[in-house]
């Protein structure tokens, strides 16, 4: 009775050993990338200082207060918790469709007590009833069926009286993935986890990269704020000499209306800095993970250098940035799942077995003439579908079509902003060396026109325009300091933050590390 078995099972390791994962393997598609960076042609940036690759990026800047706040992200930022939570599920998820590779394998207890009613059974001494039920049911002869089966108890003397009955089986079930659904299922479960993991850093790359914007406007919103101070210092000195030649008798009203009309100017803006200032403060809070009201910065001065950031070869940045990485692994998902679709063409198999033991008495449960036992195979395929298999297996196609475009576009997006920030930086260093001449020239153009003012030889008017002059180069030579730290962080992101994509399901990894350093202590 073992033959029929033995050459089953051999069977079946034949098809195992020969199964085979249906559908296209994955190759990454080719993406456009330039040679280089065109406009990084002529570049040559005044006092560079390199982000240094073993130090996080923003440690160029050289700012501790800075530093600081970056490292409270990773512990406090909400969002990042949120990515940091979703690559947790993307991770379980994997581990689920794995455990489907294995057998099944569950076990359940049924006693029973009950009467059959006389009507149908002899009362006679060791007379049997005979019930049906579904399901599969072997008895001690070995012998297998399926469907409804047929079961037979001993009823002890009296059909009247009760009688009990003990059962205790183990089952298993067996997938054998011949055809490679469940395979193509992890492997696509896999990609979406580091997808999803990929999600995480640019996650925390972007928010890393809004506090360094934040708190760059901020400093210069302090530095505009002091620049508005010193400002009004000025225009209240002029009002005095205004005033004193008034009393004098050798300057007119009007002068000193001037003078006054330009002081307020300058106090209302210098006012107006504070509403800008209060807002950043609020949007670093945020960033940290801190209540708005219960975090504030005194204000100080931003360094003066604008890193340059070392930008490598373009073909490097397909592994730098966190979001090409995701939308590469999404390209492998759904070219995963054309091979899930495709499986469905074919005929699924399954082992199936039980063994168990029934008797009437507990104590004599367990032993061998109580054993039961089964054990199939299950073949299963569907016939007719009116085309909804194919209509599967183009909707996958189709699916991965769509990343397979989308992974380009982010691609080109990602040389464009590359290749905006560089041309920025590279522009605006020329506009700052003129611009910067420009406000020395205006600044001494004020103390020439005040001295001619104060010797009567020329109007308060001229000394109003040149000041005004003054302040309008200085809050735009400020205003270009401030774009060229910004580009450079932009920059900094564009290139991705040191990132690599070689770190994805690593424990170097972005993810892996968030999830250690949130563990809690045992």
């Amino acid at each position: 009775m073992r033959t029929p078995y033995r050459n089953l099972g051999f069977l079946i390791g034949v098809f195992a050993l020969a199964s085979c994962a249906v559908g296209p393997n994955y190759h990454r598609p080719s993406a456009p990338v330039p040679a280089k960076y065109k406009e990084a042609e002529g570049w040559k940036p005044a006092e560079p200082r390199d982000a240094a690759s073993n130090t996080p990026w923003w440690s160029a800047y050289n700012d501790p207060t800075l530093d600081d706040l970056e490292k409270q992200i990773d512990v406090s930022n909400q969002t990042l918790k949120q990515s940091e939570a979703a690559w947790r599920q993307a991770m379980a998820v994997v581990s689920a469709a794995r455990a489907q590779l294995f057998p099944s394998i569950g076990a359940t207890a049924q006693a029973t007590r009950s009467r059959g009613a006389s009507s149908g059974i002899s009362s006679a001494n060791g007379t049997t009833s005979t019930g049906t039920g579904t399901g599969t049911t072997t008895g001690t002869t070995g012998t297998t069926g399926t469907g409804t089966s047929t079961s037979t108890t001993t009823i002890p003397n009296g059909s009247s009286h009760p009688f009990n009955q003990f059962e205790l089986t183990g089952t298993a079930s067996w997938d054998l993935d011949v055809w490679g659904k469940i395979r193509r299922s992890i492997e696509s479960d896999v990609a979406n986890a580091q997808a999803s993991e990929a999600e995480i850093a640019a996650a925390r790359l972007s928010a890393q990269a809004t506090l360094a914007t934040d708190y760059i406007e901020l400093r210069v919103a302090d530095e505009q704020k002091q620049l508005l101070d010193d400002t009004v210092t000025a225009y209240k000195r002029s009002l005095q000499i205004t005033q004193n030649q008034y009393k004098a008798g050798v300057a007119a009203k009007t002068d000193v209306i001037t003078a006054e009309t330009a002081l307020e100017g300058a106090q209302s803006q210098e006012i107006n800095v504070g509403v800008t200032r209060a807002t950043l403060e609020h949007a670093i809070a945020v960033l940290i993970g801190k209540p708005a009201g219960d975090f504030s910065l005194p204000p100080a001065k931003l360094g003066d250098t604008v890193p340059v950031v070392p930008m490598g070869v373009p073909s490097t940045l397909l592994e730098r940035r966190p979001d090409i990485a995701d939308a590469e692994r999404n390209m492998k998902a759904m070219n995963a799942q054309i091979g899930v679709a495709e499986a469905a063409y074919f005929p699924d198999l399954a082992l199936q077995g039980s063994y168990g033991f029934a008797s009437q008495m507990i104590s004599h449960l367990v032993s061998a003439p109580n054993s039961l036992w089964s054990v199939g195979a299950n073949l299963s395929d569907t016939l007719i579908d009116f085309g909804a298999r194919s209509a599967q297996v183009r909707e996958a196609r189709a699916a991965y079509d769509s990343a397979v475009a989308n992974y380009r576009q982010t691609v080109l997006t990602a040389f464009q902003q590359v290749e905006d920030e560089l041309a920025t930086l590279r522009i605006l260093e020329q506009q700052y060396q003129v611009q910067e001449q420009a406000t020395k020239s205006a600044n001494l153009a004020v103390q020439l026109i005040l001295n001619q003012y104060k010797a009567g030889t020329v109007a308060y008017t001229s000394v109003v325009t040149e000041q005004a002059i003054a302040l309008t180069n200085a809050t735009t030579l400020l205003s270009i300091r401030q774009s060229r730290l910004t580009a450079s962080v932009a920059l900094i992101q564009a290139l991705g933050g040191g990132w690599d994509a070689a770190s994805l399901g690593t424990q170097q990894g972005t993810a892996a590390q968030l999830a250690a350093d949130r563990r809690p202590p045992d």
